[in-house]
């Protein structure tokens, strides 16, 4: 039990060195048309970033996708901060084919002095390709999200 409570602690210790860092994996619980969750990664590029989302959404189908957005970081206070970018969606509707999106997104976070980030954001998509008889795919749709993700 105690070495329990050591690692837990140096693992507190370290996320407190690590909050100045630029990277951050976890999860963006989104809705829009449809429900579903992406495994999220965001890749610090000196002040801005790339965020790379691997996802299922369902609609009365399966449709994974791929997004890659481009972010603008800008600060506000503190640990606020808000985002926007540019990006893209590949995506494959289950025995439908595949589908490709381009859009942006605009969202707000907070980083906590631990090494854990919350935000909250919406992400238009104008879908150039979609798939024949996929669910409620429409043309134009977006997505608003809350993620956490832990900060390294």
């Amino acid at each position: 039990m105690k070495k329990f409570f050591l690692v837990l602690a140096a693992v507190v210790a370290m996320g407190f060195a690590a909050n100045a860092q630029d990277n951050a994996i976890g999860i963006r619980f989104g809705g829009g048309s449809g429900y579903g969750a992406e495994l999220s990664y965001q890749q610090g590029l000196g002040g801005n970033r790339l965020e790379v989302d691997l996802g299922l959404s369902k609609n009365t189908d399966n449709y994974f996708h791929l997004t890659g957005m481009y972010h603008w970081v800008l600060p506000i206070s503190g640990g606020f901060n808000w985002y926007v970018g540019p990006g893209a969606q590949l995506g494959y509707c289950s025995n439908h084919g595949l589908g490709l999106a381009l859009g942006g997104q605009i969202g707000i976070e907070y980083k906590f002095s631990i090494p854990l980030q919350i935000s909250l954001d919406i992400r238009p998509l104008w879908n150039v390709l979609i798939p024949e008889h996929c669910g409620a795919l429409s043309t134009f749709g977006y997505d608003g999200a809350f993620s956490i993700r832990y900060c390294f």
